[in-house]
């Protein structure tokens, strides 16, 4: 475990796998925390050095003073990653996570080429924190009691007053402003039976990121990321890996020509 400060606002890495590239990184949704997605810490870890992170005020990391708006948390995963000495990473959301991710690839596009939103948030055709909380227990009704327990535990560790400072900025926050500048190649991950993140909401944010595909997992809901690890990682590895893959052999290819531009 690993502790980054920036500007007051810690941030703790749980690490795992090889320090090898890929390097995965985690962003948990509100009110999570990164022991939550252990299921797919363990299904990445032979791919790659895993980083799951706490964010400010979760899980194991200090609350603040003051709550981040979403913006304000992508530019600071930003920072805090340059602090790790991470480089190109494949930046991991789920829910919350997914728009401080987005936000963080807009942000520094050249530290981030490949992005994973897994049941984005906030579908704007329901843009209200009472339609929100009808869909979570809407979809809490289909969840596996991993789910439902862990999910009350980090609620209740987390405590009402910071989770509602959070879910203030989430719901201020305009994912549908932000998706167009991600330039990541993009996977988006969602269950078929998601009611958070709907499917005609999913392909939405799929037509506004350039480079992006859509994958849905059978029989899932808001919390698939957990609930189907296996699934989730294996997305990754068709859709994400191959062009991670591409992207380091043209860099390669790149520092090896520019060394034979030097004088004769």
């Amino acid at each position: 475990m690993r502790v980054i400060t920036v500007d007051d606002y810690t941030l703790i890495a749980h690490e795992a796998g090889e320090r090898a590239t890929p390097t995965f990184i985690i962003v948990h949704g509100i009110g999570m925390a990164a022991r939550y997605y252990d299921d797919l810490i363990e299904h990445l870890s032979p791919l790659g050095h895993v980083i799951a992170l706490d964010l400010p005020g979760f899980g194991d990391s200090p609350e603040p003073a003051d709550a981040l708006s979403i913006e304000e948390s992508g530019q600071l995963l930003a920072l805090h990653l340059e602090r790790l000495g991470v480089t190109q990473p494949i930046l991991i959301g789920h829910s919350m996570g997914t728009q401080i991710v987005a936000e963080a690839a807009a942000f520094r596009p050249e530290l981030f080429r490949h992005v994973v939103l897994v049941a984005p948030t906030i579908n704007p055709a329901e843009h209200s924190v009472r339609k929100q909380a009808l869909r979570i227990i809407q979809d809490s009704s289909t969840s596996t009691p991993k789910v439902l327990f862990g999910g009350f535990y980090y609620y209740v560790r987390t405590g009402p007053r910071w989770y509602i400072k959070k879910l203030r900025t989430m719901m201020a926050h305009n994912m549908v402003g932000v998706l167009p500048r991600v330039r990541a190649t993009t996977l988006i991950v969602r269950g078929s039976k998601d009611r958070v993140s709907p499917r005609d909401w999913c392909q939405r944010v799929q037509h506004l990121v350039r480079d992006s595909v859509l994958v849905e997992v059978p029989g899932r809901g808001h919390e698939t990321m957990v609930e189907c690890a296996e699934g989730v990682t294996k997305a990754i590895t068709v859709h994400i890996l191959p062009s991670v893959r591409s992207a380091a052999e043209a860099d390669a290819a790149a520092a090896e020509n520019g060394s034979h531009d030097g004088p004769a």
